[in-house]
């Protein structure tokens, strides 16, 4: 089969590796990719949605695989189901859970998923006059995409309020103003066709860009599965409380939903709270989850699209994987681009590299966005497996790249 993936990050890199991987596929094509997706499978250049139909007419392609939120926010996966192209992802009515996190907020409430109790406001003065009634700690969140990147968590009233100007500083602004909440926070990712689903292994990942969770959100800066956070009890509790009633809220309001659902929990005292839904894999998850499925990837997608999903299921390896995410300096503000980036050759088994901001230019290879490698590993336990990433990470070389020491630290 001949399989279309879409995207061009550290996520894509992963689904690629896994996709060439498949017994199933004869060939990947990619768009736009990046230079690490250009080693697994053959660049494409489509400007536009309806020059990506023709290209996968043209190409005759057997499964689309969309990677990141943007395109299924626009309807992608739409337009290439109604071309007749099976396709992972879902649907524009799907993907308003991720557009929208005020939309999420309120498809919550009407599915009885337990969240942080929360505030949409459209404009300043009432979000102002909001946070003055409830104070702080509180989040603050942009409403619409924003590459993980919208959400700033408040300890005092002068920083919210920062936050709220800089957001209604912007046309059209929406922003969900949500109760702080404190415990284990989860990334709970699974597949769906719609009928059945299949999870993941239980990842957590590290948002922020400093060490002992400090300074701003950043899109990931590193992730290690599975999480040993929960019995068996927990497990079924967190099932039953969150990931089925959102399932089935899908079901009930009639939405075709196909492809990944990452569900952002935080484990609270009081139990499992839902803080966010996204509708795509994660971004360092993906990196750090792939490596542990033993079967075939390209089966499993394919399925899912025919709704087949209950013939089918991952098959995990033991052991447990860990990434850590290598950035460009100043990120998740303002970085450089064109930084030469040195990756050796030979590494110890069960690691890998996977490229998000790179591009290839005269045989050189440089930076081109914010997160530019993400390095995993797999090994008998989270410490092992933490240990063997970062003895990779210090053999690459990016000028003043950055990186966190503490991945997986959570869990000690």
């Amino acid at each position: 089969m001949k399989v279309l993936l879409i995207g061009s990050g550290g996520r894509e890199h992963a689904l690629a590796w896994a996709l060439a991987a498949s017994p199933r596929v004869g060939e990947v094509l990619a768009t736009p990719g990046n230079a690490g997706i250009a080693e697994l499978a053959r660049i494409v250049t489509a400007e536009g949605d309806d020059e990506l139909l023709r290209l996968a007419a043209r190409e005759r392609v057997d499964l689309a695989v969309i990677g990141p939120e943007a395109p299924l926010a626009a309807g992608l996966a739409d337009s290439l189901r109604e071309a007749e192209v099976p396709t992972f992802g879902p649907g524009r009515d799907g993907a308003r859970l991720e557009a929208s996190k005020a939309y999420a907020k309120a498809f919550m409430e009407r599915c009885g998923v337990p969240t942080a109790a929360f505030a949409t406001f459209s404009a300043l003065d009432p979000a102002l006059d909001h946070l003055r009634r409830v104070g702080a700690p509180i989040v603050v969140k942009d409403s619409y995409l924003a590459a993980g990147k919208g959400v700033t968590v408040a300890d005092d009233e002068d920083r919210a309020e920062a936050a709220l100007r800089e957001l209604f500083a912007r046309p059209n602004a929406e922003v969900v103003l949500e109760e702080r909440l404190l415990g284990q926070e989860l990334s709970v990712m699974a597949l769906t066709d719609g009928r059945s689903w299949l999870p993941l292994p239980l990842a957590q990942d590290h948002k922020q860009i400093g060490e002992g969770d400090v300074g701003p959100m950043t899109g990931g800066m590193g992730a290690v599965a599975p999480v040993p956070l929960l019995s068996d009890a927990q497990r079924e509790r967190l099932d039953r409380e969150i990931v089925e009633p959102v399932l089935q809220g899908l079901r009930d309001e009639g939405t075709d939903y196909r492809g990944a659902l990452f569900l952002g929990v935080m484990w609270t005292d009081a139990g499992p709270k839902l803080l966010e839904i996204n509708v795509r894999l994660g971004d360092p998850e993906t990196q750090t989850v792939l490596p542990l499925m033993e079967n075939d990837l390209a089966g499993v997608l394919e399925a899912l699209d025919q709704r087949r999903l209950h013939e089918v299921g991952p098959v995990w390896r033991p052991g447990a994987a860990a990434t850590v995410v290598v950035a460009a300096p100043g990120y998740p503000g303002a970085y450089p681009k064109g930084l030469p980036v040195a990756i050796p050759e030979g590494r110890e088994a069960d690691t890998w590299v996977f490229h998000a901001g790179t591009r290839s230019e005269h045989g050189r290879l440089l930076s081109s966005g914010g997160r530019i490698l993400a390095v995993t590993a797999v090994d008998a336990d989270i410490p092992s497996a933490v240990a063997k990433a970062y003895r990779e990470v210090d053999r690459i070389d990016v000028p003043g790249g950055v990186h966190r020491r503490d991945i997986g630290g959570r869990l000690r």
